[in-house]
């Protein structure tokens, strides 16, 4: 809880590298790879003090080239997730007890530490081990894991701050405590920000932490907790641990310390952890805060006036950076009939210069999808589309997986709004486009706000400022992120909050103030210096 209060500015967004030949951050980047492919390393869970090793080891691979180890991580079991709890309670009381600016120091330190000596190491981890290019890794593993880190300081010190008023004779304060016990950070592969973010988010407000990270993320984890441990991060503070998640959540879910969840991910998944929540509820100290950021089934629509290149541009890269692989990603988009010849030949243009390889190769702008999991599951769609009749495959639609986890950019036209892949999240570079008559910008709206049941992001392309107006009203509840003429991707921290309502998730908006005050439970004290010695009140006299 808070012992003080030290005023900190707002803090400037880490400025993006650009990674231009010769610069030294590509120069120290391509180095930093060469020196991870050429060694296999292991992957220690990290629990109290101890790093733990088993016997059930797991290689690592890049998914852009699956038979290079890069190293081996060790799996656990139950007994490694009770003794991640037993560590994490251990360690509350004083990690509770330190002040808040202590706190507050280690995760700045680390934010420099990342900036600076560990840039390309977790960088280089975020290209081999999720497949991202070097400007992707850039602007998730280093700058926005940066952001959080210092506008998170930053949003804790106005939380301490804001104080009631006091009346005469009365000191009135409240405290901002960590909740009674421990919370569970459930994060995903597809950004180390987020994963890095979950935890330290909570820890910073005094909580300590479970981490579970995706297991196809556990390189870049490793590094963040190197990080996290040269900033000073105490012992047990936040447990890194590396286990199925139903081994995970039978133990966690039903302990009752279990104080809160903090989640990025599947929506079935969430709805199955929110259920068994409730089903616990008399086991637990405290009714425990479930924050979660989920699925996206995340839209594109233009209008007749819109900018035809704009929008070409917008839903290449809203589409394809990462492979799709953003919560955020535009996979449905609404193209008038006007614009429509325009936009499709932009994109044919745009995608046919587009490269597809490893990361290694700077001149990649499309890298592999996470798994062969993940490539069966996105290949089936494009192979049902291929068969039905009310589906034309106006780009790519090819995918190998002989040497990485390679799916080509597919853009998908249908004449059904409602076709499959208008409606599900694939999680992977297919858009699908649904041109309509452009005199029907009203009845689209509505289409657009029905067709699936997430609210995540979205995007207007248009140069009318009433119709912007119209849209942004009428898709008031289909989007927790509105874009206006920019791609529904890309929010940074301090600047769009990000999270969505509906089942995308609980719209906590990581990034802000309103996250974290999800991880306190407050105490108000009331202090009166004259105490009353006479139960009578003034009215009682007698006329």
């Amino acid at each position: 809880m808070a012992t003080g209060f030290f005023n900190v500015p707002v803090p400037k967004n880490e400025p993006v590298k650009s990674y231009i030949p010769n610069s030294p951050e590509r120069i120290a980047l391509k180095a930093a790879l060469a020196e991870a492919r050429s060694k296999q390393i292991d992957i220690p869970m990290y629990i109290g003090s101890e790093e733990i090793m088993t016997d059930d080891r797991y290689a690592v691979t890049p998914p852009h080239d699956h038979q290079h180890v890069l190293g081996y991580y060790s799996l656990g079991d139950a007994s490694h997730v009770k003794k991640a709890i037993e560590a994490s309670l251990a360690a509350r009381e004083q990690w509770a007890n330190l002040s808040w600016e202590h706190r507050a120091s280690i995760f700045l330190k680390a934010a420099d530490l990342l900036a600076g000596p560990y840039r390309a190491e977790i960088n280089a981890a975020t290209m081999l081990g999720q497949s991202k290019n070097a400007y992707q890794a850039e602007i998730d593993a280093a700058c926005e894991m940066i952001d959080f880190l210092r506008f998170n300081v930053y949003y804790a010190s106005q939380i301490y701050k804001e104080q009631p008023q006091s009346s005469e004779g009365v000191w009135n304060r409240l405290e901002h405590r960590p909740l009674e016990g421990f919370v569970f950070a459930l994060t995903p592969f597809n950004f180390t920000a987020i994963a890095g973010n979950l935890p330290t988010s909570a820890a910073l407000m005094g909580n300590v932490c479970v981490w579970k990270p995706a297991l196809t993320q556990v390189y870049a984890a490793n590094v963040l907790m190197k990080v996290f441990k040269a900033a000073g991060l105490p012992d047990g503070v936040i447990n890194l641990i590396y286990v199925d998640g139903p081994v995970a959540g039978d133990i966690i879910f039903s302990h009752p310390d279990f104080a809160g969840i903090h989640f990025t991910g599947s929506t079935k998944v969430f709805q199955h952890i929110w259920q068994t929540i409730g089903n616990n509820l008399p086991l637990y100290k405290s009714f425990p805060r479930i924050v979660g950021e989920t699925g996206g089934k995340d839209f594109v629509v233009a209008h007749s006036s819109a900018d035809a290149k704009a929008v070409a541009v917008g839903l290449v890269r809203g589409a394809f950076e990462y492979q799709g692989q953003k919560c955020s990603a535009a996979s449905r988009a609404y193209i008038p009939s006007n614009l429509w010849e325009d936009v499709k030949n932009f994109m044919i243009e745009d995608l046919a210069t587009i490269k597809m390889g490893g990361t290694e190769d700077f001149s990649n702008f499309i890298n592999a999808v996470i798994d062969e999991k993940s490539f069966d599951k996105i290949a089936a769609y494009i192979d049902n589309a291929k068969k039905d009749t009310r589906v034309t495959v106006i780009a790519g639609g090819n995918y190998d997986k002989s040497k990485g986890y390679f799916v080509e950019p597919t853009v998908l036209l249908t004449t059904d709004p409602m076709y499959t892949t208008m409606c599900e999240e694939i999680f992977g570079p297919v858009l699908t486009i649904y041109v309509y008559a452009a005199e029907q910008f009203e009845e689209t709206l509505e289409l657009v706000d029905k067709t699936s049941p997430y609210a995540l992001t979205g995007s207007i392309f248009a140069q009318d400022r009433y119709i912007i107006e119209q849209a942004s009203k009428k898709l008031v509840n289909a989007a927790g992120n509105f874009y206006i003429n920019d791609k529904p991707t890309g929010a940074v921290v301090g600047q769009q909050p990000f999270g969505g309502a509906r089942a995308s998730g609980t719209n906590d908006k990581a990034g802000s103030i309103l996250n974290l005050l999800r991880w306190v439970s407050p105490r108000t004290i009331k202090e009166t210096f004259v105490s009353p010695t006479d139960y009578r009140y003034p009215f009682l006299a007698a006329d």
